[in-house]
């Protein structure tokens, strides 16, 4: 989840480059500012928050939840519908080991 500054035209080259990166790295958007990306197990869920890390703006608030499988299946929503690249689970991802 974020939110970031879009007054000046360099606020919003930056906004736009975090998102891209977000795209990028596999994570789809539930809402506005509001993204998501599964991730396999506890080892790929600290890799994917160093990569944040690493490309997170200076400004602005950015912040990260980590929800199971399960809870993510239980989420009610209230007003709307799913994005289709929410109905993809984790039985539809493909591991090489």
């Amino acid at each position: 989840m974020f939110d970031l500054p879009v007054v000046t035209e360099s606020d919003k080259k930056v906004y736009s480059k975090f998102r891209k990166f977000l795209l990028d790295d596999g994570y789809f958007m539930i809402q506005y500012s509001v993204y998501a990306r599964i991730c396999k197990n506890a080892d790929d869920v600290r890799k994917h928050e160093i990569k944040l890390g690493v490309n997170m703006p200076s400004r602005g608030n950015v912040r990260m939840l980590q929800v199971t499988e399960n809870q993510f299946e239980n989420m009610k929503i209230l007003c709307g519908k799913k994005v289709n690249e929410e109905n993809i689970g984790m039985d539809s991802l493909i591991t090489f080991e």
